[in-house]
């Protein structure tokens, strides 16, 4: 098969431009002592996720207990659910994936949680690892005496262990311009790095200071107190990530753009081309619509759940029913979501058809 014979609308990744994004980011992470344990909610992939492993990272990360339940069933190891697991079910299922996987690390900001996930171990001869997760504006516990003493319940208890911090700042990401960036983030993670130095004067020992993201990971990979970096966007990038800005300017451009959507023009009529993605192909969630690749002038509209309306009256080219046009998503995680694979390609050749095998776990 080769990048003609695809079947549209389909995800199309580049892997010189996915294999230059893991190698950059695995290299810098490197060269500042850190660990790597990058986010699986942007690619939902197993294949991606060894990938990363084979570039040095000590695991993944899940935003979900299904999804880290499927990336443990692949055999990626170093898990770290991102979200806490409240209710008996997730619960009982969170102490299974224990059981099968004892290195998985689950994120509390709630003292019943830590107590009913104690509870629901039962005795062990490892407890279950326990990260507390700050709060920078979504869920987590405030950081300082909050986080303390949320981390002493966890060191009084049997069954459950102290594993360390969560101190991600989702908002942080996307700060712009960089300056400001670096400022919320150096910030935030301050507050973090003040936690761990308060729990071990407290005689609670804290090895994991865990955060950071596609848009931060310069800034936070200088900070002394951080241990491990969880970027997730940098595999694919997106649009979006394009307009944070860099050090040198409007533009971000410290990884290439290696995910595509690829399209048909399935209909043509003066200044007008229409093509086989709409709101099922990508997602919907940002102020701006598709990038067009290859092509200068196209202008991407809406145009209902299965189509997009192009304005080509500026078009470099001109296009024609059955002519292929690949788009960059505006975002790339809930548009990844949507498929259930991703066609893997060197050069025109599809080399793998990949699964998304997370896809759609949610829960």
């Amino acid at each position: 098969m080769n990048r003609h014979d695809i079947p549209t609308p389909a995800l199309v990744l580049d892997l010189d431009a996915f294999a230059d994004n893991v190698t950059t980011m695995a290299g810098f992470v490197r060269s500042h002592g850190k660990a790597f344990r990058p986010h699986g909610k942007t690619h939902k992939c197993p294949e991606v996720a060894r990938a990363l492993v084979r570039a040095g990272a000590i695991g993944c990360c899940a935003a979900r207990l299904s999804e880290a339940e499927v990336f443990a069933k692949a055999g990626i190891p170093g898990l770290l659910i991102t979200t806490a697991v409240i209710g008996q079910a997730k619960i009982s299922r969170a102490v299974a994936l224990a059981d099968s996987a004892p290195d998985t690390i689950f994120v509390v900001d709630d003292r019943q949680n830590v107590r009913d996930i104690n509870d629901a171990a039962g005795k062990r001869s490892e407890p279950i690892k326990l990260a507390v997760d700050l709060f920078f504006g979504r869920t987590g516990i405030a950081p300082g005496q909050p986080a303390v003493e949320l981390a002493q319940l966890i060191d009084s208890l049997p069954n459950v262990t102290f594993a360390g911090l969560q101190s991600y700042d989702g908002a942080a990401a996307h700060t712009t311009p960089f300056d400001a960036r670096s400022t919320r983030t150096r910030t935030t993670m301050g507050k973090a790095v003040e936690t761990k130095a308060m729990l071990e004067r407290s005689g609670i020992a804290c090895p994991l200071v865990t955060g950071g993201s596609t848009g931060t990971y310069r800034f936070d990979a200088e900070n002394p107190g951080m241990t491990e970096l969880q970027p997730g966007s940098f595999v694919f990038m997106d649009m979006e990530y394009g307009t944070i800005g860099g050090p040198n300017g409007s533009d971000y451009r410290d990884f290439k753009n290696a995910l595509t959507v690829v399209t048909t023009v399935v209909s043509r009529s003066p200044g007008i081309a229409i093509v086989d993605g709409g709101y099922k192909a990508f997602s919907t969630d940002r102020p701006f619509t598709p990038g067009a690749v290859g092509i200068e002038g196209v202008v991407y509209n809406w145009a209902g759940d299965e189509h997009g309306r192009l304005d080509v009256t500026n078009a470099s080219r001109e296009l024609r029913v059955g002519d292929r046009i690949e788009f960059i998503p505006p975002h790339v995680d809930p548009t990844v979501n949507l498929y259930d694979s991703i066609y893997a390609l060197r050069g025109d050749r599809v080399e793998a058809v990949w699964p998304i095998a997370a896809r759609g776990k949610s829960q």
